[in-house]
């Protein structure tokens, strides 16, 4: 069953700002926990579905990688692995620490331990895209540019958020440190937890005159064209990383870094084999007889005329048998020379011979005493020697 999209799970829309995801997802979180809903077995999954689709949205670097991939640049999912929390408690995979420390929270208005969670610097979200190349460009390399639709820092605020000629404020109620404590008096006795600052947003600052490039998110989407140099020797799946080219990171965070899937279209005549290539050459059987020169495609790098190779093919040369040409195949990743070229011999048999050619054909065949046509050495067909070995009764 395929999987529901994060936004719809929570209720939200595509634009829906942080504090707005959390509130939904306190308000799902609260409708389907499993210990509220006892009576209801689809309310754990509900559950799970929820946390899941919190733990992508209310990352921001997972929530741009969602946006733009959908659930396939999710990687293996969530609530697993060697490293992860999956399974935790009664409520299946996907619900860890985080998740439970919000859904403390939302029950009791702190964080767990008394100690919230500061926003720092943030790595900006890695890219990915294909590229298609031909078997010459694949071979010996190329550079080329190609367009990345990402997030940048904002040049008219410097990726402060505020409004060029101001700067964002110490936000009053926190002091600056995103987080606020609050005394709450519940049937357990009084309890003082520190909650995430509803002003700032944990942010410590407040922007009092937004940028009107970014609306004081600091960045903006636009599309860039980057350089990608794809040395020679990559084949099918090869993946080029190239460093900061993804989108720029928040809170002075470095940028993330650009993936380029590599896929090497079809030649028309050679056919590629790790380092080597394979091509198939057909002669006529006069030709394998006594031998001929034949040429065969070559590789060459691009934007330069392919010069094609002479082979001569010996007489006698059986079909299925492959001329090696060495070194001539392609170049290997770290300029330790080339790989070989395979020609692939096929003798054609000829279907259209005339009369004088066939009677040609007999006599050389006679000369050297070859048997001809499907009677055996009586000259009688099969049904003849057969009705020769049972005799007539």
């Amino acid at each position: 069953m395929s999987k529901r999209d994060y936004y719809e799970v929570l209720g939200v829309g595509r634009n829906a700002t942080p504090e707005e995801i959390k509130k939904a997802y306190r308000k799902m979180a609260r409708q389907y926990h499993p210990d509220a809903n006892k009576d209801d077995p689809r309310a754990a999954e509900k559950f799970k579905e929820v946390n899941e689709a919190y733990e992508v949205l209310s990352d921001a670097e997972k929530r741009a990688r969602y946006d733009q991939f959908g659930h396939a640049g999710m990687g293996d999912g969530f609530g697993g692995g060697a490293n992860g929390f999956g399974g935790f408690g009664n409520f299946g995979g996907g619900f860890g620490f985080g998740d439970l420390d919000d859904l403390f929270q939302s029950f009791f208005g702190g964080a767990m331990g008394g100690q919230g969670r500061s926003r720092g610097a943030e790595r900006g979200a890695d890219l990915r895209l294909d590229m298609h190349l031909t078997l010459e460009e694949a071979a010996f390399g190329v550079t080329r540019e190609i367009e990345v639709p990402r997030e940048e820092s904002c040049d008219r605020c410097g990726g402060s958020g505020a409004a060029p000629g101001t700067q964002p404020s110490t936000c009053g109620t926190c002091g600056g440190t995103g987080q606020v404590r609050v005394q709450r008096n519940t049937p357990f006795g009084q309890f003082v937890s520190v909650q995430t600052c509803g002003r700032c947003h944990g942010e410590g600052r407040v922007i009092s005159t937004p940028c009107s490039e970014c609306q004081g998110a600091g960045i903006v989407r636009r599309r860039r064209r980057v350089t990608v140099r794809v040395p020679q020797g990559v084949d099918e799946g090869t993946r080029v990383r190239v460093a900061g080219a993804g989108s720029a990171g928040r809170k002075g965070g470095p940028s993330g870094d650009l993936y380029v899937d590599i896929h090497v279209k079809n030649h028309s005549a050679l056919k590629r084999e790790g380092f080597d290539v394979v091509s198939e050459v057909t002669i006529s059987m006069f030709q394998a007889a006594l031998g001929v020169e034949v040429e065969v495609p070559a590789l060459a790098e691009p934007g330069k005329k392919a010069e094609p190779h002479k082979v001569s093919i010996p007489a006698g040369t059986q079909s299925g048998a492959v001329i090696t040409l060495r070194g001539s195949g392609v170049p290997r990743l770290k300029g330790n020379g080339r790989g070989d070229h395979h020609v692939l011999v096929k003798v054609v048999i000829p279907t259209d011979l005339n009369e004088e050619e066939r009677e040609q054909l007999q006599k050389m065949a006679q000369r050297r005493g070859e048997q001809l046509g499907m009677a055996g050495a009586s000259g009688k067909g099969f049904f003849g020697r057969v009705k020769d070995a049972f005799g007539s009764r």
